[in-house]
């Protein structure tokens, strides 16, 4: 009976380490970005929207804008949108994208190429992530502040508060998920929070996988795979390289991950196997 228990051990071992996903890098861009912060995918068009910072992430300076890279590394236009500060988070429905310009939240109309709006979020001091839901409500992160706002119809609301780390956010449905420091919460229509994982580190990006999976980027330089019942997988470590992962974009139907690595000044794509 031993043997045969051990025989199974094994055997669920092996399962295990077979069924555990990795990340092949694909390329890395060889042009400089300007600190570079979130990567928004647009597959139809074969274009990676990219928040470009410029000097200082922290700074008004007006030299932040969006970049259009190729998908397969080449840079399109790293001045497609310009006269931002320190644009970070990047979301879009339909037509318009929406930045998380440090204190105010940027509406862009992609067909144009052109700033249409630009939202001041009351006592806001540094709006990081932003996503929006099928039903056009936007949500954007303040880090430093540890709210999340919400706008409906361009009208800004504090929609929580005290959210310990708060960066990444994606609406999927009438919930929203939230990458608060090292826990990823779930927070249903009525704004009740489920905590749903701990992670090792902080987190900056959180895409949806599917089945309740997610992937999840710490800015020093770690990635992970995080199944649905809060167990976790490392897919990438680049802190030794000082190599920072932000705030990731994800293709689920080619299932590639595309990283931002902020002071690094590059955007990299992997495969996920």
């Amino acid at each position: 009976m031993k043997n045969y228990l051990s025989l199974a051990f094994i055997i669920a071992l092996s399962i295990n380490a077979k069924a555990q996903h990795r990340l092949e890098k694909l390329w890395e861009t060889d042009s400089v970005v300007n600190l570079p912060e979130s990567v928004l995918p647009d597959t139809k068009n074969k274009i990676l929207y990219t928040s470009v910072m410029g000097n200082n992430p922290n700074d008004k300076d007006g030299i932040g804008g969006v970049a259009k890279i190729g998908m397969d590394g080449k840079v399109i236009d790293l001045n497609w949108i310009t006269g931002l500060n320190s644009p970070k988070g990047l979301a879009r429905i339909g037509n318009v994208m929406y930045a998380a310009d440090l204190t105010d939240v940027v509406l862009i109309d992609i067909a144009k190429g052109k700033v249409t709006l630009k939202i001041p979020i009351d006592s806001a001091k540094f709006l990081n992530d932003i996503t929006v839901s099928d039903k056009g409500i936007v949500y954007v992160s303040d880090s430093r502040t540890k709210r999340i706002h919400k706008i409906e119809n361009n009208k800004p609301s504090v929609y929580m508060e005290n959210i310990s780390g708060v960066n990444g956010l994606k609406a999927i449905g009438k919930d929203l998920f939230i990458a608060g420091g090292k826990t990823i919460w779930k927070a249903d229509a009525q704004k009740n929070i489920t905590k749903l994982a701990e992670l090792p580190f902080g987190g900056d990006g959180l895409e949806p996988v599917g089945n309740g999976d997610f992937l999840f980027t710490s800015w020093g330089g770690y990635v992970y795979y995080v199944y649905a019942d809060g167990k976790h997988d490392l897919l990438l470590d680049t802190h030794l390289e000082k190599k920072n992962t932000a705030d990731l974009g994800y293709d689920p139907i080619k299932k590639i991950l595309y990283i931002p690595t902020f002071y690094k000044k590059t955007v990299m794509a992997y495969q996920l196997k």
